[in-house]
Order: C-alpha cells, then structure tokens, then sequence
C-alpha cells in the first residue's frame, strides 16, 4: 500500500529555528560590532590621553628651556599650565624632585585627558639639565669692540669633547661651525641652527669666507655624530649668568666672600688703572687640601692697545653700545703686608669652605665655594713646605669672580691619574671657575719686557732703576710685589710651564676662555708678542669642560706663530656637578637615567 507523507508541519519549525538562529547571529553580530566601537572609542581616548600628556611633556621643556633661572621660577611658583586640544586636554607641572649629587634634577609632571567617560594617561619624568664638555655662544672671537671673526677647526685637531654652538643668525646664512681641513671630532656636536637653509644644506665655510663645502660633505669629520635645531646655552643671557652668581653668594659661609679693595699706592694712569685682587694659592701637605686667600691685592695693569688691533684682549659688555671692549690685561701684582694686617690673609682647609644648598626639603651634597666681588689671580710660590711648584687642588671647591680670573701657573687636582693624564674616574678632587668677566692665562713676559715696544708702554720689571718698585709704603700700608708662575721675588723674569695644564671646569660670563696678549703682529709692529717657554709656541692642556660666551684667543697660527697650540679634553668626571645648586646654562632638559614613567590612571 502506498501512503503520502504531508510536510507541511516541518516547514514552519524549521523556518522559525533559521530565523531564530538568524537573529542570534545578527545580535552577536551587533554585539561584537558594539564591542569593537567601545574598544575604538576607548582605544582612541587613551591615545589622545596618552598625547596629550607628551605633548604636556614637551611644553613644559620646552618651557624650562625658556627659564633664566629654572630653580628661581619654580621657588616662585611658576611652572604649571594647560593645553586645550578640543576632544582632549592635560595639565602640567614642573616641580624640584631631589640632588643627584650637587645636580639639581626635576619632575616633569603631565596628565592627559580625553572622551566621556574620561580616560587619563599620567606622563611622569625626572629630567636633568644636559652638560657638553665645551659651549660656546659663538664660534667666533672678538676682533674690534663691534665686530667677531670666524674660529676654524683645523686638520690635525682632534676634539674630544661634547661640542655645542648657539644659532648666530647670521646673513647670509651659513654654517654657525667654522673648519679649515679635516678636523676629528669624538663626541656629539650640537648646533643651535637648522641644517638646511631654504631646502639644501648650509655652506660651511672657514674663517677667510671660502666656501669649503657643506654640512653633507663635512660629515666623515663627525665622528661623535652631530644634531641640528637644539636649545642654546644661556651663558650669552647676562640675567641668566648673575641669577646663578646671586644664589652661589648668597650660599657662600660669609667667611669666604670677599670684595678687594686696591692700594692707591701702586702707580696707576688712565690707561694702566690699578685693579683690586684676590690671590688664591692652592696646595697639599701630606695628604690635606689648603687655600691660601690673599684680599685686598692690587694689580699693576699693562696699558690698553685701543690704536691697534694686535691682540684679541677683550671682554664684554661694551661701551657706547658696543658689545666688546679692550681690557687691561695683567701685569703683575702686589700683596698687603699680612704681618701688619693679617685680616687680609686667610691660610684655609678646602673643607673649610664646604656648604650645601637645600631647596624643596632636599639636601645636596657638600662642595666648597669662594666668591669674590672683583678679580681673582692664581699662582704663588706656595709655602716651603709644599715641594709641588704647582697649584694643586685636594678637594671639591669653586671660585666665583665678578670680574676676570687669571691663571699664572699650571693647575691640578690632586690624586689618581690615568696613563693619558686625565684625572681617573675614582678620582673626587675637583675645581669650578666662573667669571662674569674673562678666565685668562697671564703673559708671564709682561713683567720683564722694556718699558716701550712698538709704541706700547709697560709697566717694566719691579725693582729696577726707574721701573716700579718691589716694595710700597711703610708699616700698615706697605704692600709687596707677588710673583706668580716660574718666577721669584728678586730675577722678576717669569715664565710658565710648557706644557700649561688646567683642570678644571671653566665658565666664562664675560667673553672667552684664552691666553692674554696673543698678538696679531700686522702692520709694521715689531712687537714679540706673548712669551713662551721655548720656541715660538707652547702647549695648552685643559682636561675640565668649558662654557664661553665667545671663542677665546689660546695662539695665532702661522706664519705669525704665537702663544699656544691647543689641548682640550673633557673630564667627564665633571658632567656630575661640582659646586651644590643650579649653576650649568644649557637650555636642554633630558630624562634622568630610568627617568620615564607613563601609567595610567584608569587601570
């Protein structure tokens, strides 16, 4: 028998089921749809959140970068602001975090916020001023009072230093780095400037003007690498310079602050002024670290060459407008009569002189400090019982002049040196000198020269007939001829040491780091120049670091062969602070080892 099976009662079920299944999958559809907005829109909040908080960041370094005195601003309550992006925002704030050592560090605190609801990303960095081991305002050196000259770099000079130069902006625009050849240099150069000019590179030129390539073909000499459009260094912002000389006096134990006061007894025209001095003797006896601090000394200036331009002996601010004027440089010096007034003399234990600053509840570390409201000379003969004929410094100290600081003899630190001569790593000896004028190395020759050379005048050899005296006055005001370098009281015929060795970090206010009288010798001048211990040039070591305003004079090249050849190399010892407080002018602000943090706020 055959039998007919009926459908229609499986189609309905089935339909419902596939539209029930249907339904399922469009809602899973929908929801994993709705899911993958939410994590979208919860993905792009804490983007912005996460940019708004660099971008926090980086206005507030950019606004320390700003600052003429970062501690200052913040003691002041600045520091703070907000940034308003629309779908998103941050605030911001800049706070003391603690001493690493004598260096000031900083937190840089920044917290972004975006969507509704709100996601927050928090940026927390600790941020440390950036050190070179030589800045400079500009590659250039005084010339006239309103005019500077190009410094080359030249083949054969190996730069084993941090390198920085502030943009000039100078037109036409070329290279703010002046190289003659092929010069080396072994670290990282910074430059204030652009790379390009217009869309090529910047023609680098040497100091005649000669075109001699471009940043692209000067490359092989920057071996450190080199980066372009960085902060300049404030040391070209006087406010900046005496914000910091203001908190190092005032931090100074009283002890040690002085303001010389010159004899009028020592012959003095208008030309050839007399100059008040500090005389500063460093020495160790056995295993101990003194200062001998001579006040009231009395400079017997040689006269300013203003109707010629032989020499690069200038210092800022000028006159008249002018950003340079010519100083008087030194000559020699004489001393008080300590027996009479032995007030004026102080014989001190480095140690003696240490304090530390505290800013926000923090403590740095203690370093010795001297201010002086006036010039500073260093050299001396040292007592007998110190054999070292040079100055040698056991301790950590700094020296502040307001005015110029001049070096008459070789200075070291005392302790370990590595087989190149730098002081070694372990080694904790130290020096700081800053000057709101110029740091010098004397002409030991000027105390020995005739009275006139070259229709220049000078003050001639102490003691003999018809030239200044050895010896002034009587009783309290008696005061006597000091001699500094490789001299003694009675030949009066100096010289330095070949090679000169300086270490020390060396910040420079009022100019530029150099040898005094290095001479130009054009014209029709018969003038010798500067005095060197043998031959036509000496050498020149300085292991420290350097901040100038603008580039010193240390020698002249050929053919006119004089003063010093160069020696620089950076101790980086010194990259860690010397003195306590806030005293480096970089405008560069950089995260402090394991100093980024980001987090966020909602987890």
């Amino acid at each position: 028998m055959n039998r007919k099976y009926n459908n229609d009662g499986f189609a309905l079920p089935l339909v419902i089921a596939v539209m029930v299944m249907l339904i399922i999958l469009a809602i899973g559809a929908m929801m994993s749809s709705f899911g993958s907005r939410i994590q979208a829109v919860r993905t792009k909040a804490e983007t912005e959140a996460m940019l708004a908080a660099e971008a926090g960041y980086e206005r507030a370094i950019f606004w320390m970068s700003q600052q003429t005195d970062i501690l200052g601003a913040i003691q002041a309550g600045s520091g703070t602001g907000n940034i308003d992006f629309g779908t998103s925002r941050c605030e911001y704030e800049i706070n003391f975090q603690e001493f690493m050592g004598a260096r000031p560090v900083f937190q840089v605190l920044s917290t972004g916020v975006s969507g509704r609801p709100s996601f927050t990303r928090v940026v927390d960095v600790a941020v440390m001023q950036e050190t070179s081991g030589w800045a400079m305002g500009a590659c250039r050196v005084p010339y006239s009072a309103s005019s500077l000259n190009a410094v080359n770099f030249v083949s054969g000079e190996m730069i084993d230093m941090q390198l920085h130069i502030n943009r000039y902006n100078d037109s036409p625009d070329v290279a703010d780095i002046f190289i003659n050849g092929t010069p080396r240099f072994l670290r990282k150069v910074e430059m204030g400037e652009s790379r390009k000019n217009g869309g090529s590179d910047k023609n680098i030129v040497n100091s005649s003007g000669t075109v001699i390539g471009s940043y692209t073909s000067a490359m092989p000499c920057f071996e450190g690498g080199i980066d372009f459009d960085q902060p300049n260094v404030r040391i070209t912002d006087a406010a900046a310079v005496q914000s910091k000389v203001n908190r190092f006096r005032d931090s100074t134990d009283t002890t040690y602050r002085f303001t010389p006061v010159a004899s009028t007894l020592v012959p003095a025209s208008s030309s050839a002024p007399r100059q008040a001095v500090v005389q500063l003797e460093f020495y160790v006896v056995g295993e101990t670290g003194y200062v001998k601090i001579t006040n009231h000394c009395t400079i017997k200036c040689c006269p300013k060459r203003d109707s010629d331009n032989y020499t690069y002996d200038y210092n800022m601010p000028g006159t008249g407008g002018n950003p340079f004027k010519r100083y008087n440089i030194y000559s020699y010096h004489y001393a008080p009569d300590v027996n009479e007034n032995p007030s004026y003399q102080i014989v001190a234990l480095i140690t003696n002189t240490y304090v530390t600053q505290t800013f926000g509840g923090y403590t740095s570390e203690p370093g010795g400090q001297i201010y002086v409201n006036g010039n500073v000379i260093i050299g001396g003969q040292g007592p007998p019982s110190n054999p070292d004929p040079d100055q040698v410094v056991k301790g950590k100290i700094t020296v502040v002049a307001t005015g110029n600081i001049w070096i008459g003899d070789n200075i070291v630190v005392h302790g370990d040196h590595d087989a190149d001569g730098m002081p070694s790593a372990d080694n904790p000896n130290v020096l700081g000198l800053i000057a709101q004028g110029v740091i010098k190395v004397i002409d030991p020759g000027i105390s020995n020269y005739a009275p006139s050379t070259a229709n220049v005048t000078y003050p001639g050899r102490p003691g003999q007939s018809g030239e200044p005296a050895l010896t002034y006055g009587s009783g309290a005001a008696k005061i006597y001829y000091q001699p500094v370098g490789n001299g003694t009281l009675w030949t009066r015929v100096r010289t330095l040491p070949d090679p000169t060795v300086v270490e020390a970090a060396l910040t420079v206010g009022g100019g530029g780091w150099g040898a005094e009288n290095v001479t130009r010798r054009y014209g029709s001048t018969t003038y010798g120049g500067r005095k060197e211990f043998s031959g036509t040039k000496d050498d020149l070591i300085v292991r420290g670091s350097l901040t100038e305003c603008v580039r010193g004079v240390v020698g002249y090249p050929s053919p006119y062969e004089d003063g010093y050849d160069k020696n620089y190399f950076v101790d980086t010892r010194l990259m860690s602070g010397i003195l306590p407080g806030d005293i480096w002018f970089s405008g560069k602000y950089i995260p402090a080892p394991a100093g980024w943090h980001d987090r966020s706020a909602n987890d």
